[in-house]
């Protein structure tokens, strides 16, 4: 487990019932934080609480739409409350559904940007005047590498993800004198249950090889330890940045070895890299 010094602390994650967000709970559980986790499904909440105090240290389980400012703005007082100052926050709540941008309906678009845009401004804002008022704490929103570029198919999440980037970016300039870090995370295809549901079988293998030139999808933990890293006193320099952690998909353009395919051929040729064993 990945213990980044932050023992006592207390943590906040939406989106925390499952994939990365409970990652990021169970791994800070780990370390001796006292963590919130808040889902929209308040029993996945209560289930990912239920592990944490199995590690050891205290949980508080809120269910939690974050298009519902009232809720957002209750539950952080809820959460200071129960466990103390929240020290760090993870906004990890967010939805992604693939839809062609001429077939979407403005449901899905306007779901989609509710969640993943508006939820973290409605999330991360009580928490934010909180920190600002005591002069210290960290934020780190998820983003995506959707948010760094398009991704045909997905034009209401790339949309969402550019503005969450935007979002962080702004409050980092505005609330860092103040005390307050706020960085972005911007994950590749990471093996959730929301991937694995909006993936078709025949499409895991595309993602994994063709996309990646480690030749696989992130796990969530190797999601929660770069988040945790944000929050802690190791990035007290690091604000208004965006983490971008996808195994070098976005680092630029990468060719998987194929025998029909030129490209490949050359820098094989070249000596650039082998066919895989």
């Amino acid at each position: 487990m990945v213990d980044f010094g932050m023992r006592g602390q207390v943590l906040y994650v939406t989106g925390g019932g499952s994939g990365i967000g409970r990652a990021i709970a169970l791994m800070a559980a780990g370390g001796g934080m006292k963590v919130a986790i808040a889902d929209a499904v308040g029993e996945r909440a209560e289930q990912v609480a239920g592990e944490v105090r199995a590690l050891g240290t205290e949980a508080l389980a809120v269910a939690l739409d974050v298009r519902d400012a009232a809720g957002c703005a209750a539950a952080a007082e809820t959460i200071e409350a129960r466990l103390g100052p929240i020290d760090g926050m993870v906004a990890c709540a967010g939805v992604s559904s693939p839809m062609r941008a001429e077939a979407m309906s403005d449901e899905a678009w306007t779901r989609c940007i509710d969640v993943n845009l508006t939820g973290s401004f409605r999330s991360v804002q009580p928490v934010g005047r909180r920190m600002v008022a005591r002069r210290r704490g960290a934020i780190v929103t998820v983003a995506s590498i959707d948010g760094l570029g398009g991704h045909a198919g997905r034009s209401h999440y790339s949309a969402s993800k550019h503005g969450v980037i935007g979002l962080t970016r702004a409050m980092a300039i505005e609330w860092g004198r103040h005390g307050v870090r706020v960085n972005a995370l911007a994950p590749g295809v990471v093996d959730t249950p929301l991937v694995r549901t909006n993936l078709p079988p025949d499409h895991v293998e595309h993602a994994m090889v063709d996309r990646n030139p480690m030749a696989r999808l992130s796990t969530s933990d190797e999601q929660a330890a770069p988040a945790l890293f944000l929050l802690s006193a190791a990035a007290s320099y690091i604000n208004g940045t965006v983490l971008t952690v996808d195994g070098g998909s976005s680092a630029g353009f990468f060719t998987r070895w194929n025998g029909n395919d030129l490209g490949s051929r050359a820098l094989q040729e070249a000596g650039v890299y082998g066919p895989p064993p």
